[in-house]
């Protein structure tokens, strides 16, 4: 089956002018055509990716009551892990576990006048009978966020704009977020939800997924495009923020997950490169071409206006996908909510 998704390769950054130049023509086009691409030449090495991988699979096989010490009710940045159900999209069932891994801070002192999404800054959840964990989750989070900062310069370049642009957004405590996730077999035959029909509300996402796994779809065209794991690549797909940062050019698209069939399961790990909580995205100025194709932001049934504080969106995305989590740590934000309909 031919692949359904672009393919770039990074490594064409470091071979000279003349490649480096049609890379980023080559990412410019595939991100304000289809919003997805596989990325192979990225450098992580295949080492790492094992052992991600492996520890990802020994994580899940631990005792039901070992990882519900890490549920994510205990957590009220919604870091943990999450049992199967326990997350909804739009209002559906997710069926998945999973646990979600950020960077250990403080937890910030929430004082009156103090921005709501600040609630999200805070330590992790980590299995003390598993501690391999930590330390493989730590360095995917360093070698995935150089990976994604050297996309986002590419992109400031290819769009016109200087190199750095966005470099000012992930200076200073930025909010990268891993998801390790089982997906267990539920399609039979007939397909189940995995994950409902999404875009991402951070900047860009950076898939793992086994190999020889397939269940991700790409919304293209009114129709949905299989887009199944390549070996040695990471799919790529960027989020609302960095829609918003082009007017629209670069597009965040709508992709889903299918169950495997009953007997079957699935290890993926999306990496979300997002910027400090309180970071206002930059609005590049596009030349006439580039702002002449421009489409505006999504709007869809499935899609909420995107909020111009990357926190904003993050904090209402959680709210929204673990009603457990906010009715337990955030409830007056929850009656907040209710109240102003």
């Amino acid at each position: 089956m031919p692949l359904s998704l672009p393919i770039l390769d990074l490594s064409r950054l470091d071979a000279g002018p003349a490649e480096a130049e049609q890379f980023r023509a080559d990412l410019l086009k595939a991100t304000h055509e289809v919003g997805f691409f596989y990325l192979v030449g990225h450098g992580v090495d295949q080492g790492l990716i094992n052992e991600l991988l492996s520890v990802s699979r020994r994580f899940f096989e631990l005792p039901t009551e070992s990882k519900l010490k890490l549920e994510n009710v205990h957590s009220p940045q919604f870091r943990g892990y999450t049992r199967v159900g326990g997350e909804l999209t739009h209002g559906d069932i997710d069926w998945r576990e999973q646990i979600d891994i950020g960077v250990d801070r403080p937890a910030v002192d929430i004082r009156p006048g103090t921005p709501d999404f600040w609630r999200l800054e805070g330590p992790n959840l980590w299995p003390a009978d598993l501690p391999e964990l930590e330390k493989v989750a730590v360095t995917w989070n360093d070698e995935l966020s150089a990976v994604s900062l050297r996309l986002l310069r590419a992109w400031a370049l290819a769009l016109g704009a200087p190199e750095d642009s966005f470099d000012e957004a992930f200076a200073v405590k930025p909010f990268p977020l891993t998801k390790i996730v089982r997906y267990p077999g539920e399609s039979n035959p007939e397909p189940k939800q995995g994950v409902g029909a999404h875009r991402d509300g951070g900047v860009l996402t950076l898939l793992l997924v086994e190999p020889g796994k397939g269940g991700l779809q790409v919304e293209h065209n009114g129709d949905w495009i299989d887009a199944p794991s390549v070996e040695g690549a990471f799919v790529v797909n960027i989020g609302e923020m960095l829609e918003l940062a082009t007017g629209g050019y670069l597009k965040a698209t709508l992709h889903r997950v299918i169950s495997p069939r009953v007997g079957d399961d699935r290890i993926s790990v999306p990496f979300f490169f997002n910027p400090a909580l309180d970071t206002v995205m930059p609005q590049l100025e596009l030349s006439p071409d580039l702002a002449a194709a421009a489409r505006g932001l999504s709007v869809d049934p499935t899609n909420s206006p995107i909020l111009e504080t990357y926190g904003d969106n993050a904090l209402r995305y959680r709210l929204r996908a673990h009603p457990n989590v906010a009715e337990i740590h955030h409830a007056d934000l929850v009656k907040e909510k209710v109240t102003n309909g």
